[in-house]
This record gives structure tokens, sequence and C-alpha cells, in this order.
């Protein structure tokens, strides 16, 4: 299928050797204003996958982030902040990228390519119609991201997908295509920039709304994050110490007989 790729489109700017830093700085900000204009035109499309996210985990399933490269990563970002955010077991969100662990850090070549390597990552997790996978491509191209989606298609897996390319390979192939077009990036085909950014975004919204919908938040505080460095304690007395009215002293003999905030407020009794 051949189709216009607008993350491949030349640069609304030339010359950019020949630019000043602050020229560089400025022209780049000014693009990076265009993202969250770009999201917005998206909200219906994402609270579609959302709502569907919500139910699936509700009753017992698991979200999955596939990607590679920038896109890849940028999963397994938001995946591996929900545990200490929201105190979910660790295999409740998860991230996979094209190439295996090893390509958090460094470049696997080719690993993109492979279209069955990412049923086989799936199938490793034991995978089914009870879970959700959210497919993550710039180009909407990405022969391991669409094979994932397939796979799943095929078992019934309901699936969504954050791409900036309209009417790619990989929005046909989901349930739930979140199509953000965000146009040529600064520095032509860079896609972790403006594409970039808008799936942090994307991934911030999905992540964040899912689990104030499961209830992991209260009024406007992760009252369920675990408490594993001093920040964290002490962020959690301070709202013991609102919420409750109570000092320091007792907040923190609270925490310490029940482990995080959402357990002392369900317990506690003046």
């Amino acid at each position: 299928m051949s189709f216009n790729k607008i993350t491949e489109s030349a640069s609304n700017y030339q010359s950019l050797e020949k630019m000043s830093v602050i020229e560089l700085l400025t022209n780049i900000n000014n693009e990076d204003q265009t993202v969250p204009i770009a999201v917005e035109k998206a909200l219906p499309q994402i609270e579609k996958a959302v709502v569907k996210i919500v139910s699936q985990l509700k009753n017992g399933g698991r979200l999955f982030y596939i990607g590679a490269g920038t896109s890849g990563r940028l999963g397994i970002l938001d995946a591996s902040e929900c545990p200490p955010t929201y105190g979910v077991p660790f295999d409740l969100v998860n991230g996979l990228i094209a190439g295996g662990d090893v390509a958090i850090r460094k470049a696997v070549e080719n690993a993109e390519d492979n279209t069955q390597q990412a049923a086989i990552d799936l199938q490793a997790f034991k995978i089914n119609s009870n879970d959700f996978v959210v497919g993550i491509a710039a180009s909407g191209t990405t022969p391991y991201v669409l094979g994932g989606m397939l796979f799943c298609k095929e078992n019934n897996i309901p699936t969504a997908c954050i791409t900036c390319n309209p009417g790619s390979p990989l929005a046909l192939a989901v349930d739930y295509p979140i199509e953000v077009v965000v146009g040529p990036e600064f520095v032509t085909g860079s896609s972790r920039m403006k594409a970039g950014t808008a799936q942090k975004l994307i991934l911030n919204m999905i992540s964040t709304t899912t689990m104030i919908q499961l209830g992991k938040v209260k009024g406007n505080k992760m009252v369920h994050m675990k408490l594993s460095n001093d920040k964290l304690v002490h962020r959690a007395q301070m709202m013991l110490v609102d919420e409750l009215q109570i000092d320091l002293i007792e907040a923190k003999k609270l925490l310490e007989t029940y482990g995080n905030v959402n357990n002392v407020l369900i317990n506690y009794k003046k």
C-alpha cells in the first residue's frame, strides 16, 4: 500500500546549519507548540480507546504497548512509571520494543523489520482477548508493530495505535486508531521530535486517565503510590497531614502501619 508519509516530508525550514543557536532553539520551540493542538484534534479517538482499555483492565486484562525505536522506548517509559505512581502490579501495563530490552539503550539493526517477532513477544506473556494492545509507530508502517496488530486481530485481542500519518496501514489494522498529524519535522524525518512528543502526550493521557478511572487517585492525589524514596514518603506524609488534619509524626506512624496513603485513609479513625 502506498500513501503519503507526512512524517517523512521535507522540513519547512532550510539551511539549518546556517542558523544561530537561538534561531534553532526558537524554531524548534515554535514547531513544538503546534503539537498539543494536533493532539487536541484526536481527543475523540483517544477517548474511545481509553474507554475500552478501562473496560478490559476492570475485567482482569492487561495493557500492552509495542513499538520500535523511539516509539518503543516511549511505551516502555510510560509502562514502567505505572507501578510506582499508582501502586499497580508491575505486569498490568507492559512495554515491548523491537529487538528486546537491549534496544532500550542501543538500536538493534533490522529489528523493526521483522513482521513475526511482535507476535512471539506478545505470546510470551500469554496474551489473550481480555488484554489490550497499543501499537506505537509514527510512520504507521513499522513491520514489527503492524505484524503485532495483525496477530491480535486474528486472536480477537482489541487494539489501538498511535501514529502521525493519516490512513496508514497501522491505523487500518486496529480497532481504535489514534492519528495525530503533527506535520513535517524540523529536521526532515526526525520523528523523535514532534511525533515523539505527540506520542508521549497521548501515552500520558492514556495511562493517567485509565488509572484515575480504576480508582488509583483520590481528589488529585496519587494515594496508591509506592513509597520508594524520601521524596515520596514526605509527599505521602503531607497528603495525610492535609487530608486528616494531623501532624507529621502521626502521619509517619500511620504510613509505617498501613503502607500507603490509601490504606491509611481506609483504616484511619480519630
